[in-house]
């Protein structure tokens, strides 16, 4: 049960930094190789602001989201916002540079050195469930968000005026600007959640994955992992295969550590075998 347990809350973290790229790559059609590096933004955010100057965690993850999103609209604005029509290698050749930029950036001013991070007292120790089953208090307030993330932004995409723009401007973007939607606004706004998601799951991460220039490098293939296992531009396809793939990835390391680091890998092969498109995406025309 404790195994399961924290695989269930790594995945849910797995799920909070890449659904930022689900949502650039699926719903926009845009290869954002980039996405780590805002997650690497955002934990940094949440670093400086809350041993720095000493506000307090929970206070820090608003300004960890916001920064991101902001340097999101100006990078959409001003770099991606012209590469929309080119070819996907295009996409990965401009946003790898990016990444390699950014570590590069984090290296001058912060150092090659692990950030600390210290968790407030309530968020810290273990809760026991019943005899022998003793839970993080982290690791269920990561669940937490993960769920209730999720619901919001299922609920943003399938119920709001603002999800019904977004899914005509991805599908056709000629008519969709014919009925009146501002295809350009609405993809800033886009990229700016994408932005944002991946800064509030940096934030959180620092704790588990730790927080290093190398943080963006180390962690792509995760979420695209994720994003490809689950099906791109769904969000609840992420959401179950970030818990699989976090399940398997904790279960993987602790009864076989010899290979435990290839289990993740085995099953994303195993699934785009199968179902190319991913566990919940659609197939492809």
């Amino acid at each position: 049960m404790t195994i399961l347990f924290d695989g269930l809350a790594y995945g849910m973290l797995l799920f909070l930094i890449s659904v930022g790229l689900s949502v650039t790559l699926g719903l926009m059609n845009f290869v954002n190789l980039a996405h780590g590096a805002f997650a690497m933004l955002g934990g940094y955010a949440c670093v400086v602001t809350l041993n720095d100057f000493g506000v307090p965690f929970l206070m820090t993850l608003p300004v960890a989201a916001l920064l991101p999103a902001l340097v999101g609209i100006v990078l959409e604005r001003f770099l991606y916002r012209r590469l929309y029509a080119a070819s996907e290698l295009d996409q990965v050749l401009f946003s790898i540079g990016l990444v390699f930029m950014a570590v590069a950036t984090a290296h001058f001013f912060f150092g090659a050195r692990q950030q600390p991070l210290q968790l407030p007292e309530f968020l810290s120790g273990q809760v026991q469930i019943m005899p022998g089953l003793d839970l993080g208090v982290y690791r269920i307030f990561l669940i937490v968000t993960g769920l209730v993330v999720a619901a919001a932004l299922q609920f943003s995409v399938i119920r709001t005026s603002f999800g019904a723009r977004l899914r005509a401007a991805v599908d056709n973007q000629r008519i969709a600007r014919g009925m009146g939607v501002d295809v350009s606004r609405v993809f800033s706004l886009t990229f700016a959640l994408g932005s944002a998601l991946a800064g509030l799951g940096g934030a959180l991460g620092v704790e588990m994955l730790g927080l290093d220039p190398e943080f963006p490098v180390k962690y792509l293939v995760y979420f695209l992992i994720v994003v490809s296992v689950g099906g791109s531009g769904n969000i609840l396809g992420s959401l179950y295969a970030a818990i699989l793939l976090g399940v398997a990835d904790v279960a993987g390391k602790y009864y076989i550590p010899q290979v435990g680091a290839f289990i993740i890998y085995a099953v994303m092969v195993v699934t785009l075998i199968y179902r190319p498109q991913g566990l919940f995406g659609r197939p492809h025309q």
